[in-house]
């Protein structure tokens, strides 16, 4: 197979990348903007649907759902968070068309196989984070938020009440931080698989490291997560579990690169060995 054949693009002057950046830029842009807009309308509504977790961990703790609240102590303060809400819902809303930017804006440069490659990331990689958040939404924020109301007292005994009374802003927070958090480490799967394909890491070398991402996972978790124990645990064992998945995935790159070497030595013609 020929280069011709390998690259369809001609090489394009400087000036043309450049324009082809900002249109890719302005796209990216526009798309974000559509979904800030869209979210901010529905700001009041999408924040109600993120406090769910918080409601059921209220029941599961057995206490009164009609009675939970969250508080804003200033007065811009529930305003900017749902800006807030408004920005992280545009990006999440505007990701496939911003992934799809970058891969039109790189495509040019890339050979064809490189191309199939790299296509399936792009499915796999909202989906991963979609599966992270999912996690983070539908058990681990009521798991926390369960641990912290266990903490209340009760006006017992001449012992003085303490409630948990969350802000609209630091709820948001906790969750948005959570969602990112677990939606990144999700990706792990992916990026080791694509320097697997590119050659920069092995399933060998993955192995071999396992001893220290186990101790890299929990120092992550130490650091993205509130200070307590369930979310930290919550996010290091995911962790650990998804750098296996890596290493088996790593394998099966190896596998498949050596398949398609093998076969290409059987179809290879006496004169291309000579």
């Amino acid at each position: 197979m020929s280069v011709e054949n390998d690259i369809e693009d001609k090489p394009q002057p400087l000036v043309e990348h450049l324009i082809e950046l900002r249109k890719r830029l302005v796209w990216s842009l526009a798309a974000f903007f559509a979904g800030f807009l869209l979210c901010f309308a529905f700001a009041r509504d999408l924040f109600n649907i993120l406090v769910l977790p918080y409601k059921w961990a209220v029941v599961w703790s057995g206490l009164d759902p009609d009675k939970m609240q969250l508080i804003y102590t200033a007065p811009q303060e529930f305003f900017f968070t749902q800006i807030k809400i408004s920005l992280f819902g545009g990006l999440l809303l505007a990701f496939p068309i911003i992934a799809f930017q970058v891969y039109s804006f790189v495509a040019p440069g890339l050979y064809r196989n490189e191309r199939s490659a790299f296509l399936p990331f792009l499915v796999a990689s909202p989906i991963l984070f979609i599966a992270g958040g999912a996690i983070v939404y539908f058990f681990l924020i009521p798991v926390v938020m369960m641990f912290f109301l266990g903490m209340q007292q009760a006006p017992e005994g001449g012992e003085v009440a303490i409630s948990l009374l969350p802000k609209v802003s630091e709820y948001l927070s906790l969750i948005m931080s959570l969602v990112l958090a677990f939606g990144l480490v999700f990706q792990l799967p992916v990026v080791t698989t694509l320097l697997s394909r590119a050659g920069l890491v092995s399933a060998a070398w993955l192995a071999k490291q396992r001893k220290f991402a186990i101790v890299i996972a929990f120092i992550i978790a130490a650091v993205l997560t509130p200070p307590d124990p369930l979310s930290q645990l919550g996010l290091a064992l995911p962790t650990v579990i998804l750098y296996e998945v890596a290493i088996y995935a790593a394998k099966l790159v190896e596998r498949r690169r050596k398949e398609e070497g093998d076969d290409a030595e059987e179809t290879a013609s006496p004169e291309d060995e000579v």
